[in-house]
């Protein structure tokens, strides 16, 4: 029951974002970092966090949650180091995501040849 949950709730996610690059003139860019601040702010008024443990990684994988993480790691570590948290939690709190994305990147950049795309 659990992959269902995940899988419905990261489709509705993806589900969403691909209905905002058909039906808008938003770039593929904007709506990513529109997730990202999406994440925040239902994460900031307590919608996301219900949602994370309904769903799992359906929720906390996409860029909602990678925002989502951000803002909860922010808020740790002002409660734990004061104002210093702001600069720190979130990066203390997605660094592994971040790491995963970079190690990625560089593995298929070292796979793959790039090309122009002309």
């Amino acid at each position: 029951m659990d992959y269902l949950k995940a899988f419905l709730v990261g489709g509705i996610l993806c589900l969403i974002g691909q209905i905002l690059i058909d039906k808008t003139k938003l770039t593929p860019a904007r709506i990513l970092v529109s997730y990202v601040v999406a994440g925040v702010i239902l994460g900031a008024i307590g919608i996301y966090e219900p949602l994370a443990e309904f769903a799992g990684a359906g929720a906390t994988v996409p860029l909602t949650g990678f925002g989502y993480n951000l803002a909860k790691g922010v808020r740790e570590a002002i409660d734990k180091d004061g104002f210093l948290g702001v600069l720190t939690g979130g990066i203390k709190a997605t660094a592994g995501g971040i790491t995963a994305a970079i190690t990625a990147g560089l593995l298929v950049s070292l796979i793959f040849k790039a090309k122009d795309k002309s």
